[in-house]
């Protein structure tokens, strides 16, 4: 058999695999959080959430709200060069994000199974 015709039927054999795969994986609803930055969002989303009086105070004078919060902790990026994931008893994540098209930086302090926001600061557009 040449190489030609092997290498077709094992394109066909990957291409009807893979469609398999893609099917049952997506009933599934399988997430991959590998890297650090999903891990660490996906566990804050999956722990009870509080939130501090001094930080709804803030999300209000900031115009935003617990949806947006829900945005930040589903789309926001893990400022690990300024959090302390290593801190006993509680961890503390700074984590920003966009919603409402303003920069908004968010501390977390995560206990066992509760997340609680402290602190949510507008980030300058400027620089």
């Amino acid at each position: 058999m040449k190489f030609i015709h092997r290498f077709a039927y094992f394109l066909i054999g990957l291409v009807i695999g893979s469609i398999f795969v893609y099917f049952i994986w997506n009933k599934k609803d399988v997430q991959f959080d590998y890297f650090p930055n999903s891990r660490v969002l996906k566990n804050i989303k999956n722990d009870i959430r509080v939130f501090d009086s001094k930080a709804l105070a803030q999300m209000i004078e900031i115009g935003i709200d617990t949806a947006d919060i829900s945005d930040i902790l589903e789309y926001g990026d893990v400022d690990f060069k300024n959090s302390l994931p290593r801190q006993k008893p509680c961890k503390k994540y700074l984590i920003q994000g966009e919603p409402k098209e303003k920069k908004v930086l968010i501390t977390i302090k995560k206990c066992d199974s509760v997340s609680t926001i402290n602190n949510v600061k507008l980030i300058n557009n400027e620089n």
